[in-house]
């Protein structure tokens, strides 16, 4: 079965996923509780991010009792694979390493961070997953 392409997620959209996949199964209500502290979003505004990412086939639902309870219909690796994928084809032209030196010279990520790089890159080239 050939996967679908799934239109684009707004920041906010994204914001409401990410809850999702994290809780695996939520209510608006669970999902406007699990919002970062200060973050000044209604229950009416989630509800109606849940109902677009459902339209654009990102989420799905089910009844239970009067509520709605929703979870991923992707997986967060697919959408995290082409939302990375696309980020670096347009603003590097898909090379990866004017990323990395961006998020080092801005102080994003550090020697440890970089240790991990190379034992990921290491494992990979030595055939491991």
């Amino acid at each position: 079965m050939a996967k679908r392409t799934l239109p684009p997620v707004s920041p906010s959209e994204t914001e409401i996923l990410r809850l999702v996949w994290q809780l695996g199964r939520a209510t608006v209500q669970d999902v406007c509780d699990r919002l970062p502290a200060g973050r000044d979003i209604t229950y009416a505004t989630v509800q109606t991010l849940l109902r677009r990412l459902e339209k654009k086939g990102y989420v799905r639902h089910y009844s239970k009792g009067k509520a709605h309870v929703f979870c991923a219909a992707v997986k967060s690796e697919d959408v995290i694979k082409r939302s990375v994928g696309d980020f670096l084809e347009r603003l590097f032209g898909g090379d990866p390493l004017p990323l990395m030196q961006y998020l080092a010279e801005h102080g994003r990520i550090g020697a440890d961070d970089i240790e991990g790089l190379k034992k990921l890159v290491e494992k990979q080239q030595a055939g491991q997953p």
